[in-house]
């Protein structure tokens, strides 16, 4: 989402998802000091405020946290909780016939309705765009949903296949990031090329896939 995730820095968890998420988003407004990056991987170490994480692409990349950053457990979710009124967040891949076709879904909590409102590019595919919106209509169909979805300025419809991964995001502690554990970590890249988070997104039974 072009307004999608602002870095977070948080005096407890359970208060990091009202400043976090437009970070983890990526709304660009929040990117306004730095040049973001979005880093994912899983966990090498986290010592501190260095986190090392092993990229998908193979390379050992170090990450820089803010005081008190975030951390979000990022959990399973189901098309149930798919609704008239909610806020999403979602990846989606331009259709022939004007539509968006659904990667990944983040169902928001209400606490977080809002936050990076609205829709821009995305790095899931060379025409992905991400949409945080409000559901207006549902409609069910056979291989999935279509719903319509409103923001700001704006309104798009999206077709929700089936298979997708839907998923929630759950405030949780430093010591639940672990070696291992499957990360998506937005990032501000500095003026001297070093990365800077206030939120580390980890799948905690499944992989982030935002």
């Amino acid at each position: 989402m072009s307004k999608l995730f602002s870095v977070i820095a948080v005096a407890t968890c359970l208060l990091a998802p009202t400043l976090v998420l437009p970070l983890v988003l990526g709304a660009r407004s929040a990117w306004a000091e730095g040049t973001p990056v979005r880093v994912r991987g899983t966990v090498v170490s986290l010592d501190g405020s260095k986190l090392v994480v092993h990229t998908n692409d193979g390379k050992d990349v170090t990450v820089n946290l803010k005081d008190k950053y975030a951390a979000l457990a990022v959990v399973k979710s189901s098309m149930d909780e798919i609704k008239q009124g909610t806020f999403i967040g979602t990846a989606t891949e331009p259709q022939p016939d004007g539509s968006l076709r659904a990667v990944e879904v983040v169902v928001f909590p209400e606490s977080l309705r809002g936050f990076a409102e609205g829709h821009y590019p995305w790095d899931l595919g060379p025409k992905s765009m991400m949409t945080n919106a409000t559901i207006a209509q549902k409609v069910q169909k056979v291989d999935g949903e279509t719903v319509d979805v409103t923001y700001k300025g704006g309104e798009k419809k999206i077709t929700i296949p089936t298979n997708v991964p839907i998923v929630g995001l759950v405030p949780s502690e430093h010591s639940d990031i672990e070696p291992g554990a499957h990360v998506f970590v937005p990032t501000e890249k500095q003026a001297d090329g070093t990365l800077l988070a206030g939120a580390v997104l980890f799948g905690k039974g499944v992989l982030p896939p935002m």
